[in-house]
């Protein structure tokens, strides 16, 4: 559980069904390459996160790349979930991404 302001943001590592959610199975990616989701974090200082993570021993598809309407990367979590990790930059301006390119969603 990681708390935010006054929030919590809880990683569920899945389970069976629930009396509020029958019949679905919540687990881990199948495939590293095919997510249908992943959480996105805004950190203010992007080169700073990448640094300490990586020297804590997290492992980035990339390195943090500039967009121009924010700068950043993935990493996956120990269960193999996707989490993309950005820091706003031309957006505050309303500087927008690139568009992305071919077979690119995001």
């Amino acid at each position: 559980m990681v708390q935010v302001v006054n929030s919590w943001i809880i990683m569920n590592p899945g389970g069976g069904p629930t009396p509020d959610k029958p019949g679905i199975t919540l687990r881990t990616p199948e495939q590293s390459n095919t997510v249908s989701a992943f959480l996105n974090v805004r950190v203010a200082d992007i080169a700073a996160f990448y640094a300490g993570a990586r020297a804590r021993g997290a492992e980035f598809l990339t390195e943090p790349l500039d967009r121009n309407a924010e700068i950043r990367c993935y990493l996956r979590d120990p269960d193999g979930y996707l989490i993309e990790i950005g820091q706003a930059t031309g957006i505050l301006r309303g500087i927008y991404a690139d568009p992305p390119a071919s077979g690119d969603d995001g």
